[in-house]
């Protein structure tokens, strides 16, 4: 949610490699995002028990619990917010990996990824989230 204090919306990135995250926290900053990193699934977790956000943007090989564990988890347990998930992966080849895509009909953001193409699949998702 809208951070009330100051209007700006949060974003929670689910990442292991520093340099992904690096980029995420410098492009989605200047794009005015609140940012929050958790460096695996379990990680993640302990996040959104504890704050509202607006979009998650999760890796989906992460270790402890991985990309799909968490979505799976999220949409048990707050069914709202895995409807604005973003995934990222190394590993589009991989049969699971594109059924899974597929089967969620998430927005996801092959690695590597710009800072342009980030910002293009935010706002397109953004986009798509606010006309439903």
């Amino acid at each position: 949610m809208k951070n009330m204090r100051t209007g700006i919306k949060t974003l929670l990135v689910v990442e292991d490699e520093p340099s992904i995250c690096e980029v995420c926290v410098r492009t989605l900053t200047s794009e005015g995002f609140e940012v929050d990193i958790a460096v695996n699934g379990e990680a993640g977790e302990r996040k959104l028990e504890k704050k509202a956000y607006d979009l998650i943007l999760i890796d989906i090989r992460t270790p402890v619990i991985n990309g799909i564990e968490l979505y799976e988890w999220m949409e048990r347990k707050h069914p709202e917010l895995s409807k604005k998930v973003i995934f990222t992966t190394g590993d589009t080849i991989a049969k699971d990996t594109q059924y899974f895509l597929e089967k969620t009909n998430r927005p996801f953001i092959p690695k590597p990824f710009t800072p342009i193409a980030l910002r293009a699949t935010l706002k397109e998702a953004l986009e798509q989230w606010e006309n439903t």
